[in-house]
């Protein structure tokens, strides 16, 4: 049976690894597998976590920092950090206030938090309860009416940003889930949006291509979107330069390097392998954000190098929220914060606009 959530941080959590260590004892074992769970074999998780060891930091020695900072301004917003909770669903089942608590962890440590579709509760509720910056992470909903209707909701409530999910009209299978036995509790299941009914799919045909493909969203349904809103949209789930220029095209005010996690397709690009590419074809158009396997304050220095404005974190938050509730959320987003600031002062970087890719080094077979 977990155990309760902490009510202080312990002395030896100094790292996302110790909260990693710490949550297994807090979280179901099956909720664990759902947390922790990928797609088909995860080769794509593993790829997420060793992709930022392709690159070392080269430091630059007795530059002058003082007065240095980690501020960043996205969609005339400045957080005090690049450091973004990227939308993890359900998060009631990690700790009883979920994503009540790492709102209130965002706002007090005065960045961000993309709030999920599948919240475990209302994204009116979860406005109201919040001080900080919201984003709402929209699932396209079947019909060009649904989504809309979803949209104005967020709209309503006050979230300053849209993070469309491009990557995911169908899931890979999830193995470790399944042989946990997870199903998501019935009262955290459905609450801001009803199941997306699917058409009958005659016998013989394909339950894919001539079921669930055919409610998912095309080009032209995200192109139409973007024109129905004010809000700022990002693409998030681009793997693809050609796809990200053609977002941008349309009207994308911002790309989201994601593989979702490694949760959707096996075998495709770690995020960071894909960002410079991506982050070549946009070429400052507008801002590149990239998630998947950040677990240092190193690796977000090695983000922005190769091209990234801020970072998201997903599963490292949630490790913090079922050991410590809001006060491990914010406790791990200070612990990143300032191994940034550390990685900076020691590159010789005083900002995040200092940071460069000569700082870095690909590693190979023959430096190593």
């Amino acid at each position: 049976m977990a155990s309760a959530p902490l009510q202080a941080i312990p002395a030896d959590v100094v790292s996302v690894a110790d909260y990693e260590r710490r949550a297994v004892d807090h979280i179901d074992h099956a909720a664990l597998a759902y947390l922790q769970g990928g797609a088909a074999d995860e080769y794509t998780i593993k790829a997420n976590l060793n992709a930022w060891s392709d690159y070392d930091i080269q430091p630059r020695v007795l530059a002058d920092v003082r007065g240095g900072h980690t501020r960043c301004t996205l969609f005339g917003e400045t957080l005090a950090h690049p450091i973004i909770l990227a939308p993890v669903a359900s998060q009631r089942l990690f700790h009883p206030d979920g994503e009540y608590a790492t709102t209130l962890a965002a706002a007090v440590m005065q960045g961000a938090a993309v709030i999920s579709t599948q919240a475990s509760h209302s994204l009116e509720n979860i406005a109201n309860q919040s001080q900080g910056l919201l984003w709402f992470q929209l699932y396209w909903q079947g019909s060009r009416d649904a989504t809309l209707a979803l949209v104005q909701r967020a709209e309503a409530a006050g979230y300053r940003a849209l993070v469309l999910t491009v990557d995911a009209p169908v899931s890979g299978a999830r193995n470790r889930e399944q042989r946990a036995g997870f199903a998501l509790p019935t009262e955290m299941a459905n609450i801001n949006v009803p199941p997306i009914s699917l058409p009958s799919v005659p016998e013989g045909k394909s339950a894919i291509f001539d079921g669930v493909m055919t409610v998912a969203p095309t080009w032209e349904d995200v192109a139409w979107l973007v024109k129905q809103t004010s809000l700022p949209v990002l693409f998030k789930g681009v793997l693809h330069p050609d796809d990200a220029k053609r977002a941008v095209a349309i009207g994308a005010a911002g790309i989201i390097v994601s593989n979702h996690g490694g949760r959707v397709l096996d075998g495709v690009s770690a995020t960071l392998t894909a960002l410079p590419v991506i982050a070549a074809a946009i070429n400052g158009a507008v801002p590149v954000l990239v998630d998947g396997g950040i677990r240092r304050g190193t690796d977000i220095m090695k983000a922005r190098a190769l091209g990234a404005t801020a970072v998201m974190i997903g599963r490292p938050y949630i490790y913090a929220l079922a050991t410590a509730g809001a006060l491990g959320v914010a406790h791990l987003i200070r612990l990143l914060r300032e191994e940034l600031e550390i990685a900076m002062a020691l590159s010789g970087c005083k900002t995040l606009d200092d940071i460069h890719g000569d700082i870095l080094r690909r590693v190979t077979l023959e430096s190593t």
